[in-house]
């Protein structure tokens, strides 16, 4: 089993790589000009990427 450190270290790992992630996708609906879906509460959104 993991270490608590290890773990830690594991999840910022992993929070990093999602805000990699939703960086490429803003960078790419922008060069697409196509909106951003998203969910927000129980809604569905539309969003300008320009916006954000």
């Amino acid at each position: 089993m993991k270490t608590t450190e290890e773990q830690i270290e594991l999840a910022n790992r992993i929070v990093a790589s999602f805000d990699l992630v939703y960086q490429r996708l803003i960078e790419y609906k922008k060069y697409k000009k196509s909106v951003l879906v998203v969910m927000e509460g129980d809604k569905i959104v539309h969003k300008n990427p320009f916006d954000l």
